[in-house]
């Protein structure tokens, strides 16, 4: 049984809503003519009724005991916001042109995560849809919209969302979602929705009227907790799951994210997590499409995405706020709040071998010992970044990397997450160094809540110790400030990262030592002074660094795939590293991120290094990296096609 106003066709539209301890519910239809209609129910706390003459377009509230008029939980559209009636919506008619699309394999996703808002100037599902061609360009192959569920006002993240059936008013509603789904198809291009099942909205929501969709038995951050395992969840979880199948279906949406699943409180038997994934992947099968669950956790809890059948919960892959703090905290030298617990390249080397740098070692900023091991899990189950909402709009003012970092270490942390094994994701602006923040912004219209808001900013950053103003979270001006300009792509540097970035996807696309994503496939380590070089499985060889100035700032990685090797020598360090290498074959330099080409001024390490060298130096600039390549046809010399050795 589907919750909500289901269109039929031929003026008839059905109603059905959980509300097991109502005694009497009418549903109030407002629109053409005002009638009262009285749904019957089934004894198991759902209400239905079938109504005839009711067109899309029509509102609707539910009048609860005669008394309080509410929205439907489930509603579908919210066209005056979340304390308005709701809209039947017509899922029947919508035109899709994507009946060849069968989704991609999550492995090819290049993710590139945007706010609808913010994106544009208009802020719309429309107007995103003229960026795709530069998406396109770029190399992205899958678009991830931050949350669009009905939320208060016309301005915020998404994460306060009231309504989660219903899509935003302001963005242009359910036909501009499907729209803008339907183009990124044609396009090939997938589309991940963040949906959050933590909670609700603070403003608007009003499931309590029907129903135990709360519980007081746990808190989060955002009050009391969904009721997954309490008395009557039953329905509670299937109206979630219920939310998941809907986007998958009605809109034709390829992955979900969920957000923040440590907030999910469920100690039965079989977790929420579970149930849900395994719906996902059955409607997936009935589909004939890839669709996708994705959590993102600050738990280093392998088990939301270990198989069902060992004991987890069996989604797809998870977020990996790991890899990005460990990588932050060598380009930044950030210390404080959760930073504390990075800063050394054994970090970063861990991250690249196993996923999680936390699998049971003790916490300074938790005290206590946290996480659990990845290295028995695929790369293809995390998503890596440098930068996100979160990562950028959970700072003080909202800087990005490119406002407080040199242009060297932008290169070099897009090409750490774009050339690791793992899906790399990319924050709108990113690509070319967008100037303006990403700022945290609401417009409620409670006075109190907005304060409360205000204030909870303000605690959020004691630990980390940022200096500054925090920007008003209610300030029309914060959110017009977090709009991004598409157009600074073609000018100056900004054009210089936009075309590196471009270089990398294109690389990892085409290079099938890059594109292939085993971790199997690879030797990371850091290198300080006389660190032997790992043995290559194509050519037999090894090597030493010598440290000079740098410390142990310098990783290098090595991936390879049938005939196909590269090696990628990153410095994290201020100073120039001078590696040595005993190298058997041909090894080519195919990018230098401080070459002329990339904006630096200009690569010292060699072209190209012949076989059979006694000897190789190479020198890599300080924030940097190199990128070498054998085992194929060299432009440089033309010798042919390197084979592994037998032995």
């Amino acid at each position: 049984m589907r919750i909500g106003a289901w269109y039929h066709g031929n003026g008839k539209c059905e109603f059905v809503v959980w509300a097991p301890f109502i005694k009497e519910l009418k549903v109030k239809i407002m629109s053409p003519d005002e009638r009262l209609v009285s749904p019957e129910s089934d004894g198991c706390g759902y209400w239905r009724s079938e109504v005839d003459g009711v067109f899309p377009g029509a509102r609707y509230l539910y009048r609860l005991d005669g008394g309080t008029e509410r929205p439907d939980p489930a509603s579908h559209f919210q066209p005056d916001g979340v304390h308005g009636p709701s809209q039947v919506v017509d899922h029947i008619s919508f035109q899709w042109e994507d009946g060849d699309w069968k989704g991609i394999p999550l492995h090819d996703y290049m993710i590139y995560e945007l706010h609808v808002g913010t994106f544009t100037g208009e802020g719309t599902f429309v107007s995103a849809v003229t960026h795709l061609d530069y998406l396109k360009e770029l190399g992205i192959t899958a678009v991830e919209l931050m949350p669009v569920a009905q939320f208060p006002g016309e301005r915020n993240w998404g994460y306060d969302g009231a309504c989660p059936f219903a899509v935003q008013n302001s963005y242009g509603g359910p036909d501009g979602l499907k729209r803008l789904v339907n183009e990124c198809h044609k396009k090939g291009i997938a589309v991940i929705l963040d949906v959050v099942y933590n909670h609700l909205g603070p403003e608007g929501n009003y499931t309590n009227n029907f129903g135990f969709y709360f519980t007081d038995r746990y808190k989060t951050p955002w009050g009391d907790a969904v009721n997954f395992d309490g008395p009557y969840s039953n329905e509670v979880r299937k109206y979630f799951i219920s939310n998941a199948l809907y986007w998958t279906t009605e809109y034709h949406v390829d992955a979900l994210r969920i957000d923040a699943i440590h907030g999910i409180y469920d100690f039965s038997a079989r977790h929420f997590l579970q149930e849900l994934a395994d719906a996902v992947h059955k409607q997936s099968e009935a589909l004939k499409r890839k669709v996708y669950v994705i959590a993102e956790s600050d738990l280093n809890d392998v088990r939301a995405i270990n198989p069902a059948e060992t004991g987890g919960h069996g989604l797809d892959a998870q977020w990996n706020d790991d890899f990005h703090h460990a990588l932050h905290t060598l380009l930044t030298g950030e210390g404080k709040g959760y930073y504390q617990d990075f800063g050394s390249i054994k970090h970063l080397e861990k991250a690249f071998r196993e996923g999680f740098v936390y699998s049971g070692e003790y916490s300074k900023y938790r005290k206590r010992r946290h996480g659990s091991s990845t290295k028995d899990r695929p790369a293809s189950q995390f998503v890596v970044f440098s930068q996100n909402h979160d990562q950028v709009g959970n700072r003080m003012t909202g800087d990005r990397l490119s406002q407080t970092r040199s242009f060297e270490k932008l290169k070099l942390a897009a090409g750490v997450v774009i050339l690791s094994p793992f899906i790399p994701l990319i924050f709108m602006g990113e690509e070319y160094g967008e100037t303006a923040p990403f700022q945290y912004f609401v417009s409620h219209s409670d006075e109190h809540l907005i304060e409360a808001v205000r204030k909870g900013r303000r605690e959020e950053f004691a630990s980390f110790g940022w200096e500054g103003e925090v920007p008003d979270p209610q300030a029309e001006q914060t959110f017009l400030n977090s709009k991004i300009n598409i157009g600074l792509h073609h000018e100056g540097k900004h054009n210089v990262l936009f075309r590196f970035y471009r270089e990398l996807i294109r690389m990892r696309k085409e290079i099938p030592a890059l594109s292939n994503s085993s971790k199997d496939n690879m030797e990371v380590m850091r290198i300080g002074e006389n660190t032997p070089l790992p043995h290559s499985p194509l050519e037999r060889g090894a090597g030493v660094c010598n440290r000079g100035e740098s410390g142990e700032k310098v990783l290098f990685v090595r991936r390879w795939f049938e005939g196909d090797e590269i090696f990628c020598v990153y410095n994290f360090s201020e100073s120039r590293v001078n590696i040595k290498l005993k190298v058997e074959g041909v090894r080519e330099k195919i990018l230098d991120s401080s070459s002329k080409e990339w904006g630096g001024e200009g690569g010292v390490s060699v072209r190209e290094i012949e076989p059979n060298s006694p000897e190789v130096s190479l020198n890599i600039k300080g924030h940097s990296l190199v990128l070498y390549r054998s085992g194929f046809p060299s432009p440089l010399t033309g010798r042919k096609r390197l084979v592994p050795r037998e032995g």
